[in-house]
């Protein structure tokens, strides 16, 4: 099993590849597309629109939402291809994270000129391997 910061190193790397061939703009369905397939072609399991049932209060809602990319059942990936993400943005892809209790979520964002802005690592209650003092981002 690989390690998590692994696979979403691997997707930042294509998906840096993909903005710049590609260019900004065009549909989430294409650069969903192109990055699955490039990140199978690498030996990932990819699954597109992954709907995903909840549960509340003894009530069951089939395909309450779908992810755009679940990368080796671990990794949510939430595509986008706005001008400007906004921080709703990041608060659906934590919601997905919560709901299915997986710890990290890539958001990004094809829709900028750049895609360094456009690029959101998301956790929900992730534990970093690091020494604590060797952490950038200490509680």
């Amino acid at each position: 099993m690989r390690d998590i910061d692994e696979i979403s190193g691997d997707v930042v790397d294509v998906a840096l590849r993909l903005h710049r061939d590609l260019g900004p703009g065009l549909l989430e369905s294409v650069y969903e597309t192109v990055l699955a397939g490039k990140l199978a072609s690498m030996g990932y399991e990819v699954c597109r629109q992954r709907p995903v049932d909840i549960s509340f209060e003894g009530m069951r809602f089939d395909a309450a939402f779908r992810i755009d990319l679940l990368v080796d059942g671990r990794l949510i990936i939430e595509i986008k291809s706005v001008e400007m993400l906004s921080t709703a943005h990041g608060k659906q892809l934590l919601t997905y994270l919560r709901l299915t209790g997986l710890p990290v979520g890539l958001l990004i964002n094809f829709g900028g000129a750049t895609l360094k802005e456009g690029l959101r690592r998301i956790v929900n209650d992730y534990r970093p391997s690091a020494s604590p003092r060797l952490r950038v981002n200490k509680l």
